[in-house]
């Protein structure tokens, strides 16, 4: 059972993990130097521990508790009771969710073993807004993808924000952060699959004619303004695009991803069947 500890001084070094949550490049050395990540809020909390992500401790206001009982009494990590005013005074921020987690990072898993059993991928370049990131998560699980594959730079898909956005997806949803940036599309290639980047290039398809009869299809998603780089469009084996109304060439990335898994989802035509029976007599 948690360990319940009434804390009155955001100076203490018990909750150092909570510290200046919204300060993005402190979040990032201290989650990377100690290997471990935060959730907000209750129904997120109770997700990451589902998924079986060990606990390091937990910051809550007293009523908070009662919501999470069931969660405290299985785990021995400590649990900080504060009030809101000294949530803010740690975090940096007002905490209106009440309720924050710090859980311990996994080693990730390989490209090989996230790939291995997927048949359409999300593959992301340089997408850098942790919003969007949790919201591409969100639409991927949503929308039947397999897994999610990101290049070196995009946002840590286990940053709070990126967690609160996708709701906990990112728990569930296998993914992995490409070692190679080079050559990553033609490994997608070689292991089975058609990546498809999304462009406004002028051979672009229209994205229901690229994927119709398509097998194991890797969605592939340039970063935030300037899209997919020359190398990755250049070695994807297929360009399309979303066909859009006179005026607006493209979408949020985000929204462009939702979009796409579900055109992927139902990318085959339904198929005329066959009359089996006779006529005339």
């Amino acid at each position: 059972m948690a360990r319940l500890i009434e804390i009155s001084d955001p100076a203490d070094d018990r909750v150092v993990d909570y510290k200046s949550l919204r300060d993005v490049q402190l979040r990032q050395s201290v989650e990377t130097t100690h290997g471990l990540f935060i959730a907000e809020g209750e129904k997120v909390v109770r997700r990451s521990l589902e998924a079986g992500f060990e606990a390091r401790s937990f910051l809550l206001s007293r009523r908070w508790l009662p919501s999470l009982q069931d969660l405290l009494d299985v785990t021995d990590a400590p649990c900080y009771v504060v009030t809101d005013e000294i949530a803010e005074l740690i975090t940096g921020f007002h905490v209106h969710r009440g309720a924050l987690a710090s859980l311990a990072r996994r080693s990730l898993p390989t490209v090989a073993q996230t790939i291995a059993h997927a048949q359409t991928l999300i593959v992301c370049e340089d997408i850098v807004d942790h919003t969007n990131v949790g919201a591409i998560f969100r639409s991927a699980a949503a929308l039947g993808v397999d897994a999610v594959l990101i290049s070196p730079r995009c946002a840590d898909p286990l940053y709070r924000r990126s967690i609160k956005v996708s709701m906990g997806a990112v728990f569930n949803l296998p993914w992995t952060r490409l070692p190679d940036w080079y050559d990553a599309l033609p490994a997608l290639s070689q292991a089975g699959f058609t990546t498809v980047a999304m462009t406004l290039a002028s051979d672009a398809l229209a994205l229901e004619d690229a994927v119709r009869d398509l097998d194991r299809v890797a969605l592939v998603m340039g970063g935030e303004g300037h899209g997919l780089s020359d190398r990755w469009e250049s070695t994807a084996d297929l360009r399309a695009q979303i066909e859009m109304s006179a005026g607006i060439d493209s979408l949020n990335v985000a929204a462009a991803t939702a979009v796409a898994a579900y055109v992927i989802r139902h990318r085959q035509r339904a198929q005329p069947q066959e009359s089996t029976g006779h006529v005339g007599g």
